[in-house]
């Protein structure tokens, strides 16, 4: 499966982005899908996560109400939507995908299978 990542940007703080992730899976809908990122000299962490049929998502605490992760399986393409944007948020966003036989979130960075290329995110204060 390859992942194209894209909409990243330069961008002030409390403005937002829109991230779009497009898959070449067959079948998009069996894969979780997930948003992660790295700041420089950090190591990756997770952002969102949402499941096969969009149901259930999940995010890291510092970014609850601010970002939302959505899917279009039939578009095979997952969004993060960032609103509220601040200087911390500035790093290189990767989306990940896993083939799952059951149909839950997964937040664990050494779970996902393939990765985009990354798109950089930049929050000027």
């Amino acid at each position: 499966v390859q992942l194209q990542a894209s909409g990243g940007g330069l961008v002030q703080a409390g403005g937002s982005l829109r991230l779009s992730c497009v898959a070449s899976a067959r079948t998009l809908g069996l894969y979780v899908m997930g948003w992660f990122r790295q700041a420089p000299g950090k190591g990756r962490e997770f952002v969102a996560t949402i499941n096969r049929n969009g149901g259930s998502t999940e995010y890291t605490d510092s970014v609850k109400g601010r970002f939302t992760i959505s899917r279009d399986n039939a578009k095979k393409t997952v969004y993060l939507q960032m609103n509220s944007l601040e200087p911390e948020d500035t790093a290189v966003y990767y989306c990940a995908a896993d083939r799952k036989l059951y149909d839950h979130t997964d937040t664990r960075v050494n779970d996902y299978e393939f990765w985009g290329q990354g798109t950089q995110v930049t929050v000027s204060s």
